[in-house]
């Protein structure tokens, strides 16, 4: 089967974000140790747009950014070095205790040290996400977007990037824009706010036509039974994600891709990386396989981006999983937290293991 994209739209791909800054030790030193680091711009939404407009997709950001900060304007150079556009209001800062970026503190680890990571969301100028700072009928309407990415762990935030994410769902539906979203339950964000966040999430999930997640994800963000414990070898976990999907089938008929990452650490810089994704009635599975991993964080947004470019550009569905495998196999190998593919044939040899000089 295929996704069938609208036609004659401005942009390819359409995320909404709160944009953060990362600071990360170099040569894979943990950060209580260290007292020289890295900054880059970085964002989970962000990240999975990366393969895109790596690869010469049009994509668009929506966010919001603190007037006159440094870093608001260390960001957008990064987001137009990734040939993305953006849109959002610039918020006053509000003095010395009021909005800012939010700051990601995270190592990478190295071998049997695994990476710690320390988010700092104080004041973060993102939770003022607003759908009225928008409009989404020029967006979606005039403009046109084939595709709009949502993510659980913008759509948790705060009651605003909530209600932001259902508008944006709801408009894409109105204009015949595809859905995506990955669930990304995280319990710090859902304390204390289980059953507005599980309206919200319940209906971004029946307008959606691609769904992300885990188990876990689909059991506490969507309320869905599920599958008896099967152990913890890699079979069973596939056996149990097919359990889990034809139950999610059931309660969200309009979707019709389902994918998931398997990941088994060997040690922090040797993982077993697999995927499994469901279009109809077919299953696609990528056994796990050996990669190896300089920065483990943003390999399953790579996955996500990677599977989203394939559904773009229109190829065969087994190739949407093949190439979001390799997407995210190619972002662990990166210091920034998102895939940056010089080209389709560069992902594509990963995929065909092949790792010889090319001249």
């Amino acid at each position: 089967m295929s996704i069938e994209l609208k036609k004659n739209c401005k942009y390819a791909l359409l995320v909404p974000t709160s944009m953060g800054t990362r600071l990360t030790p170099v040569n894979g030193q943990p950060v209580h140790s260290s007292d020289t680091f890295v900054l880059r711009a970085s964002s989970a939404e962000t990240n999975v747009a990366s393969v895109a407009s790596y690869l010469g997709l049009p994509v668009k950001v929506l966010t919001t950014f603190v007037k006159g900060s440094p870093f608001a304007r260390f960001i957008k150079d990064n987001l137009a070095s990734r040939h993305m556009d953006y849109e959002g209001p610039d918020v006053d800062k509000g003095g010395p205790w009021g909005y800012r970026h939010q700051i990601n503190i995270a190592d990478s680890g190295y071998g049997s040290r695994g990476p710690r990571v320390d988010n700092d969301r104080a004041g973060e100028v993102g939770r003022t996400l607003n759908v009225k700072d928008f409009d989404l009928d020029r967006i979606f309407g005039e403009e046109g977007v084939q595709i709009v990415h949502l993510s659980g762990l913008i759509g948790a935030l705060s009651p605003n990037t909530g209600q932001f994410c259902l508008e944006l769902a709801r408009a894409a539906k109105k204009y015949g824009t595809r859905i995506s979203f990955d669930l990304n339950f995280r319990a710090t964000f859902w304390k204390n706010r289980e059953k507005e966040l599980k309206e919200i999430f319940t209906e971004i999930a029946s307008l959606s036509d691609i769904l992300v997640g885990n188990e876990e994800d689909f059991q506490l963000c969507l309320g869905i039974e599920g599958p008896e414990a099967g152990g913890k070898d890699l079979a069973a976990k596939i056996d149990s994600f097919k359990v889990m999907i034809n139950r999610v089938k059931e309660s969200y008929p309009n979707a019709s891709v389902f994918g998931t990452t398997l990941r088994e650490v060997v040690h922090t810089n040797h993982h077993l990386w697999g995927a499994i994704m469901a279009e109809g009635d077919n299953w696609h599975v990528v056994e796990p396989r050996d990669i190896h991993v300089l920065d483990r964080i943003g390999g399953g947004d790579g996955f996500v981006g990677g599977m989203l470019y394939a559904i773009l550009k229109g190829w065969e569905p087994e190739k949407w999983v093949q190439f979001g495998w390799a997407t995210g196999a190619l972002a662990t190998t990166l210091i920034t937290d998102y895939c940056e593919p010089a080209d389709e044939d560069q992902v594509w040899s990963i995929w065909a293991g092949n790792a010889r000089v090319k001249r």
